[in-house]
């Protein structure tokens, strides 16, 4: 079989680095219009884990250029267990070993000229810079969830978005594809259950380490890009496997936490179908940060590295659609209180769900809005009166990456734009912000800022490290 070796690697030395403006508006070349016979000429950043996963789906395009900071690890992840070609990777090793390869992104958007769409899917702290350079440069782009690490790089994408009506934007939350979850929307919307005013939402994540101390650096293994592994996060820490390639995450310089890897396949339906708006006020309660000495001290402390063990976060939506509204996440394998007249014998799902309390009833669902069971007398007989008021998406929820290149050649609607992703996104990230501050916080959604606790804003944005500015 082919394989990826640091021979070969143009990215490592010679292009300029990508320099210039953030001007919305002024895409950096004119891109070819694809029509429904052509392919898309695809890059990936990220080529391994769910980039893997995400460009296994994409094989019948071209895929044009490759970019990661450990190949070796990407050459692994094509083999069974038994270290023998996975028959389900032979077609995307074959498509990778065609492509160019990078461990930079910004020199492959230097060096790259044939590009039509980049797929992203970095550890979170990348996303909003990745997407912006390809973006000005006329690029489509599909972001895995979290879309951005904060509030400040939402807003800033979905700026250059607006600004660039022809380029089609996607958010790497497929249960937005799904139908079990479209179906859930249609429910809600055509009342089945009633007035929603309460919401709850929970998944087993974090499934990494979190709420432990920084541990030392140790030696960077042959063959990594630790620098560009980095990128944008404006720390010293030296390389660790806790945090390369999967414990990320946890890890506040470089995830997002539970709600960053969970809130975009879970807060999504409620968000959707009721249309509640951004949150007026979001407060936090966890278990203990690092570094605190007892477990009833709860404060974070002087530094941030990993996320607590586990949260509940109260947010409350004082402008929703359809009147004031009241979601509670919980995280680290917490579930919500049951319900009054919740039947004993539905289960409900340790992994992850949504219940939405209604005035006539209730709606459970699982992780990506799958398996919705209606809870309350008559709900069944209400709901075979709903039509489908929304398009299914061929291949549902395994077919959101083939719906991106489909609306890039114009031949379906997108399924999750920025212009609906980025308030979601940012309807996640406020329960950061609030964990961070440590204390509640009112937001107006209108100008991006927290009204009563101006110490909280800081959480709104970063401080990038010096080359990977956005």
């Amino acid at each position: 079989m082919g394989g990826f070796t640091r021979r070969g690697m143009i990215a490592a030395g010679g292009a300029a680095l990508a320099a210039g403006p953030a001007i919305p508006g002024v895409a950096w070349a004119q891109k070819r219009k694809l029509s429904a016979n052509d392919r898309v000429n695809i890059a990936v950043i990220g080529a391994g884990g769910q980039g893997a996963s995400n460009m296994a789906q994409l094989t019948g395009e071209n895929i044009v250029a490759a970019c990661d900071v450990d190949f070796d690890r990407v050459n692994r992840q094509m083999l069974d267990k038994h270290f023998r070609p996975n028959p389900l990777r032979v077609p995307l090793q074959a498509a990778y070993d065609k492509a160019t390869r990078y461990s930079d992104y910004r020199r492959m958007f230097d060096a790259q000229k044939d590009i039509d769409a980049v797929v992203i899917a970095t550890p979170d702290h990348h996303h909003a810079v990745a997407a912006r350079m390809a973006m000005e440069r006329g690029l489509h782009v599909y972001v895995q969830k979290p879309l951005t690490y904060t509030v400040e790089e939402g807003r800033k994408l979905l700026a250059l978005a607006k600004a660039n009506p022809g380029l089609v934007t996607q958010m790497g939350n497929q249960g937005h594809s799904g139908d079990d979850g479209r179906r859930v929307v249609e429910l809600i919307r055509g009342g089945v259950i009633g007035k929603v005013s309460e919401v709850h939402v929970w998944t087993n994540r974090p499934v990494w380490p979190q709420g432990v101390p920084r541990p030392a650096a140790v030696s960077t293994p042959d063959g990594m890009d630790w620098g560009s592994w980095l990128g944008p996060a404006n720390v010293d820490w030296g390389y660790h496997p806790d945090y390369a390639h999967f414990n990320w995450r946890g890890w506040i310089p470089f995830g997002c936490g539970a709600l960053g890897d969970m809130g975009a396949h879970l807060i999504d339906f409620p968000f959707w179908a009721l249309e509640p708006g951004l949150p007026t006020r979001v407060e936090t309660r966890n278990s203990k940060w690092a570094g605190n000495a007892s477990l009833w001290d709860v404060k974070r402390p002087a530094e941030l590295t990993s996320f607590p063990l586990a949260c509940i976060t109260h947010y409350e939506f004082g402008k929703a659609k359809g009147g004031p509204l009241r979601m509670t996440w919980y995280d680290g394998g917490l579930l919500p209180p049951t319900p009054k007249g919740f039947p004993a014998n539905v289960p409900i799902s340790g992994d992850g769900g949504v219940l939405f309390i209604g005035t006539k009833g209730m709606l459970l669902h699982e992780t990506y809005g799958e398996k919705p069971v209606l809870i309350g007398e008559g709900l069944e007989e209400r709901a075979r009166k709903i039509g489908q008021s929304l398009p299914r998406i061929k291949g549902g929820l395994r077919g959101h990456e083939q719906n991106w290149v489909r609306a890039i050649r114009g031949e379906e609607a997108i399924s999750c734009p920025f212009d609906y992703a980025v308030p979601l996104n940012e309807t996640m990230i406020l329960g950061i912000v609030a964990l961070k501050a440590g204390t509640p916080i009112e937001y107006d959604g209108a100008t991006g800022r927290v009204t009563n606790n101006a110490d909280a804003n800081q959480y709104l944005g970063r401080t990038y490290r010096k080359g990977w500015e956005l």
